[in-house]
């Protein structure tokens, strides 16, 4: 065993006060469910609860994950925003499927959503773009993601023309502004206990309705 695994057994997992859980007296849908654990989430001050692994493929077949932030539960979909010029708007745009995943720490609570992403109305994608901080927006505007930078000092001169363009233009929104929006095909609820007889809870469509089951942890 190496020092580095050595060390990382002796930390603590699951710590904390975890709440207990009837796994059925969770919503039959899903979405209803999660944002009610959302809701709970917020309210113990989970830092940064809207935090959401999003996993994709792209044309070769590589899995890419990266964290973004949820910006809305709508219809039983779940919402994101990004760049369309990043890897993850071209792995959507060749192959909607794509898996997210939440974790609560404070609350050892864990969700994993399986589904299709498509992209929202040009309505809603303006809204969503009006709709953050004049330096988010000149930060969005300021350059391609994954594109290289000769300097830290580019990037900062990137972001102040970029604002000061904001500033003029309020009304602007960026043509490869993107949001994403996942409609679930399976949905599993963790509820980790110290333990380890952890709940998982699993929602799967079937094409009418949702089937919910008790599946061993």
């Amino acid at each position: 065993m190496s020092s580095l695994a050595a060390r990382l057994r002796t930390l603590p997992a699951l710590t904390g006060d975890l709440p207990d859980v009837d796994p059925f007296s969770l919503s039959p849908d899903p979405a209803t469910a999660f944002v009610d654990w959302l809701q709970t989430a917020i309210d113990v001050g989970a830092p940064e609860p809207h935090a959401v692994g999003v996993a994709t493929v792209d044309a070769t077949g590589q899995p890419r994950s990266r964290v973004v932030l949820l910006t809305d539960v709508v219809d039983g979909c779940w919402r994101f925003a990004t760049d369309g010029r990043s890897e993850k708007a071209r792995d959507l745009l060749h192959d909607p499927r794509c898996a997210l995943t939440v974790y609560w720490q404070p609350l050892g609570r864990q969700v994993r959503i399986v589904g299709r992403a498509a992209q929202v109305s040009e309505a809603e994608r303006r809204a969503d773009f009006l709709s953050r901080s004049p330096s988010a927006r000149a930060t969005l505007l300021a350059g391609v993601p994954g594109q290289p930078l000769s300097s830290v000092d580019e990037m900062h001169h990137q972001v102040r023309r970029a604002r000061d363009r904001v500033d003029r233009e309020p009304g602007l929104v960026a043509d490869d502004w993107q949001v994403w929006s996942v409609r679930a095909e399976e949905v599993e609820f963790w509820q980790g206990v110290s333990d380890r007889a952890h709940m998982r809870l699993h929602y799967r469509w079937d094409g009418v309705r949702w089937d919910r089951r008790l599946v061993s942890p």
